[in-house]
Formats: C-alpha cells, structure tokens, sequence
C-alpha cells in the first residue's frame, strides 16, 4: 500500500502556460511526482464566462482525484481567480491556485505601494488580484490591464517574433507611464515573455513572477501536513503529462521550456469527468 506522501501532485492550467509552475514545482520539489493536464481542446480560459471555467476546473479535478493525487495546484490565473473557491468548497483535497502567492510577492517588492497587474480578460474583469492585494494591504493601488493576445502568441511558438514586441509596446504603454514600481505577470503563460516585457519597461519595474512564489507555497503545505515526500524517486514516471488535444504539438512546446525531458504526452477525453 503507498504511503500518502508517495502519491503524486495535480497540477493543470488551460494549455502550456502553467508549464512554467511546473518547472519551478521541479526544482523546488525535487522528489515529488507530478501529473500535468493540460487543456489544450478548450485553451484559452480568459475569455471564457466564469461559469465555463469553473465547469472545466471541476470536470479536470476529477480526472485527477481518479490520479490519487494528494494535492491539485491550479496553474492557470483565470481558474485560481473563477474556481479555487468552488473547487475547494466541493473538493476534500488541498487545492492551490497561483493568485494569492503572486500577490503576496508583489506587497513584498513594492517600495512606493503601486502594482500593476498583467492578465488575460477574464482574471482582469474578476479584480481578484486587486481584492486580494487590498486585502492584505488596504493602502496599496492596483493597476490591472487585459493582454489576451500574450496567451496566443506564446502557444504558437512567438516569443522571440518581432509582432510580440509590438503587442507588448500595445498593451504595456499604459504600465510604463504609471508610476507603479511592481509587476505581476498575472497569467502563467506570461513569464515565456518575461525578458521581452522586462526589456520593454525597464530596471525600475520589479516583475513577480507567482510561479516561484506558488512551488514555495506547495513545498510549506506538504510540509505542514505531513505529505512531502523527502525520498528520491525510482520510480521512471516521476512526471506524467496528458492533454485534451494536439498531445504532439504540447510535448514540442513543453521540450522548449521544460528542465526534463517530456518523452510521452497522452490525450484524454476530458468530457468524460
């Protein structure tokens, strides 16, 4: 019989973007295994109706309970803003969204009080990012601004396109005026650009990045109850990945971002959930 704290952590995001969570989860929690779903048939999230989000979100959660996982992380800003609460409200498992550690990174950075927030339509018109941050400190100005374009740009392999420097120039004028001295990249597909959007607004905006922020916060939750796993891995799927769609198209991308190689990809008929 496993032990609970050999059983793998769920993490899941609307496409490749919360790849980026998964490689900071890697470095950070070296001996955890971890199941990747990706959902890639319904990409992207942001401008899909909340209700939408938080049926997806559900219908991913049971695929992976079906995993036995011990804890889900929900890479992805557009469900930690839309189904975190529903899904820990019907859910017995620990359930982490990437929201209030990102937040939480920015009160730290900021000097002056300012933040902007950078994030796709649907994260921006929830204001989660501005509630949470007032929340924790009620004197500090949140600037949100929507980039729905980043999502497309980044999963079709754009990064380094001179069209993305000009969608950035677009959609970040606004943040680079404002006297706002912290960042966050408000949607886990946004740190691919991260470089391109540093070099944009220069040294004097700090960008947060809540994927560190969020394996920090897994490793401290394992910890406190018991489930981190301290033991190396033997076993050769310590990192499984499944997909909704275009399974070839997700492993290429994942190969270009990821610290490990990504030999297999499966799909998965997610409507089943």
């Amino acid at each position: 019989m496993k032990r609970k704290c050999d059983l793998p952590i769920g993490v899941f995001d609307s496409g490749v973007g919360g790849l980026t969570v998964m490689r900071e989860m890697i470095r950070q929690l070296p001996h955890e295994k971890i199941i990747y779903f990706g959902d890639t048939a319904r990409v992207p999230y942001g401008s899909k109706s909340p209700n939408i989000v938080v049926h997806f979100s559900k219908q991913i959660t049971r695929f992976l309970l079906g995993k036995q996982v011990k804890l889900i992380v929900i890479a992805c800003n557009t469900a930690s803003a839309l189904a975190l609460e529903a899904l820990q409200g019907q859910f017995e498992i620990p359930i982490i969204g990437v929201v209030i550690p990102g937040a939480r990174a920015a009160i730290e950075a900021t000097q002056i009080n300012k933040i902007g927030v950078v994030g796709t339509d649907a994260t921006v018109r929830s204001g989660i990012y501005t509630k949470i941050i007032q929340g924790m400190q009620s004197n500090i100005q949140v600037l949100e601004k929507a980039c729905p374009l980043f999502v497309p740009l980044v999963e079709e392999g754009f990064k380094e396109h001179p069209v993305t420097e000009e969608v950035i120039a677009h959609y970040l004028a606004s943040m680079r005026e404002a006297e706002i001295d912290a960042m966050i990249l408000g949607c886990t597909h946004y740190p691919l650009l991260r470089s391109r959007i540093m070099k944009y607004l220069g040294e004097k905006i700090q960008i947060v990045n809540p994927a560190y922020e969020t394996a920090m916060d897994i490793k401290g939750i394992l910890a406190a109850q018991n489930l981190e796993n301290n033991v190396a891995m033997v076993d050769t799927e310590q990192y499984v990945f499944y997909v909704s769609d275009a399974a070839e198209k997700f492993q290429e991308f994942a190969n270009t971002v990821m610290p490990i190689s990504v030999s297999e990809t499966k799909v998965v008929n997610i409507e089943r959930y």
